[in-house]
């Protein structure tokens, strides 16, 4: 072998590999376009559903620079004939960022009920009013559809429960209207003589309505605080009402 052949098998001179280099640019690539999915979605550039099939190439894309990422380690291996272990590793890892997300989403939706509608009271769960007007045109009804949804929600989301306080409900509203303005929901009404709370809550992901109501009401010592949160459209919410219901009451209790 001669000078020359020994120098391009050098693993530190010899050319970069082409599927390292590719794992790095298509699961960059797929990325851009799941972030312009998500939000041109939340922006109102096309329908959320259009979202979602650009979301499909993103997976593909994310799925394709996964493999080239693996042969690429292979092929830049020390005492391989190409270099670029680097762009390899960089497309491995930024493929298995651009897959989390929808991974969690299907493994969500596979393993949680297919409802919307979670309330800390579901034998007399808060009723919209303000809201309906801003539900006209939602897919979810505005009436809590019952028993069923009931079930299933005390199965999936045991920890969804009323918040108790030993206050008075003129103090225990303030602490609930504080809790809702930091969640950053748009508050559609506070009405503290009804001891109602109405909200709209937008998802940072393709910028989903979700609509809120809370309720305070007397209760022995102090104040119960139910809560509501229900899905406009999507017959599962992948557990974003239970969540978001909890994270609420969890800054009410601090408040």
């Amino acid at each position: 072998m001669n000078a020359k052949s020994s120098l391009d098998a050098s693993p530190t001179t010899g050319r970069i590999s082409r599927a390292a280099l590719s794992s790095f640019y298509i699961a960059t690539t797929a990325g851009l376009l799941g972030l312009l999915a998500s939000f041109g979605s939340r922006w109102g550039w096309w329908h959320f559903r259009i979202g979602f099939i650009m979301l499909l190439a993103v997976v593909l894309g994310a799925l394709v620079a996964l493999v080239l990422s693996v042969i690429g380690l292979i092929s830049s291996r020390p005492g391989g004939s190409r270099r670029g272990a680097r762009w390899a590793i960089l497309g491995l890892l930024m493929s298995l960022v651009v897959l989390a997300l929808p991974v969690k989403l299907v493994v969500d939706g596979l393993t949680l009920p297919p409802i919307n509608d979670i309330t800390t009271d579901t034998e007399n769960p808060p009723s919209f009013i303000a809201l309906l007007p801003h539900r006209q045109n939602a897919d979810n009804p505005a009436e809590y559809r019952g028993a069923e949804v009931a079930a299933q929600q005390r199965q999936a989301y045991p920890k969804v429960r009323p918040e108790l306080l030993t206050v008075p409900p003129a103090q225990a509203f303030e602490r609930a209207h504080k809790a809702a303005k930091d969640m950053g929901w748009e508050i559609v009404e506070a009405n503290p003589n009804d001891g109602r709370i109405e909200a709209i809550a937008t998802t940072f992901w393709f910028g989903f309505k979700d609509d809120v109501v809370v309720r305070i009401s007397p209760a022995n010592e102090g104040s119960r605080i139910d809560v509501r949160s229900v899905s406009r459209v999507g017959t599962s919410d992948v557990g974003v009402n239970a969540s978001r219901i909890e994270e609420y009451l969890s800054r009410v209790r601090k408040n």
